[in-house]
């Protein structure tokens, strides 16, 4: 009766080389950093009402420009403003998150990890 091995054998097999393994791991680490670091530098514009109002938010979704056309303020009508403002801000928000999405993919293959925070 052959004796039967339990757990983990390294070497043959087909088992996997931990040196190999902690290689891999750190350089998806130095990848992912690189990712978050060009990610953090991103940002995104929106242009809406013909360019009546312009925004760019950076990657914290913080508004770090806002043009407002005065033609676009009318007094009679405050609502379009408001309108045309958080649609200008909610497409710069939308294209960022995509921008951040496609940085963060080149390392983790489009799987989301849910650990970015981003």
């Amino acid at each position: 009766m052959a004796k039967r091995r339990g757990g983990f054998q390294g070497g043959g097999g087909g088992a996997p080389n931990m040196n190999q393994l902690m290689q891999q791991a750190q350089k998806m680490q130095r990848d992912l950093e690189q990712a978050q670091s060009e990610a953090a530098n991103i940002t995104s514009e929106a242009s809406v009402g013909g360019g009546m109002i312009e925004v760019k938010v950076d990657s914290n979704h913080q508004i770090v420009d806002l043009k407002i056309d005065p033609a676009v303020i009318d007094p009679e009508d405050p609502e379009m403003l408001v309108d045309l403002f958080t649609a200008a801000v909610n497409e710069a928000n939308r294209t960022l998150d995509e921008k951040v999405e496609a940085t963060m993919s080149k390392v983790t293959g489009n799987s989301n990890l849910g650990m970015f925070g981003l």
